[in-house]
């Protein structure tokens, strides 16, 4: 119940529709030089292990996380918010040939 309350209370700061795709799975705050806004706030979010389903006819297995994305997000608290945000990617066999294939996040454009 404690994780769901504190998963709905981010919900109202956090982009809609986030925890569809994503999990937090650490935050960090420090402190900024930013002349308004002093402290800092770094949430990681990892995209959940499920693959595209334009690929889940073929087999495939999770290959790790693409290089993380940063996103500025509106300030909270006094505290400038950043997203770092961890693509997945998978490996799928097509005609016996291997390739590396991610989901289009054309937010994290």
């Amino acid at each position: 119940m404690k994780t769901e309350l504190s998963q709905d209370l981010l919900g109202l700061f956090l982009p809609q529709g986030i925890f569809e795709h994503f999990d937090i799975v650490s935050y960090e705050t420090g402190t900024s030089d930013n002349l308004v806004y002093d402290k800092t706030l770094e949430l990681t979010l990892e995209e959940k292990n499920n693959i595209p389903s334009e690929y889940k006819h073929l087999s495939y297995k999770s290959c790790g996380f693409m290089e993380a994305r940063y996103i500025e997000d509106f300030p909270i608290r006094d505290m400038l918010v950043k997203l770092k945000a961890r693509k997945r990617r998978w490996e799928i066999t097509v005609d016996n040939m291997k390739k590396k294939v991610s989901r289009n996040w054309e937010l994290l454009a």
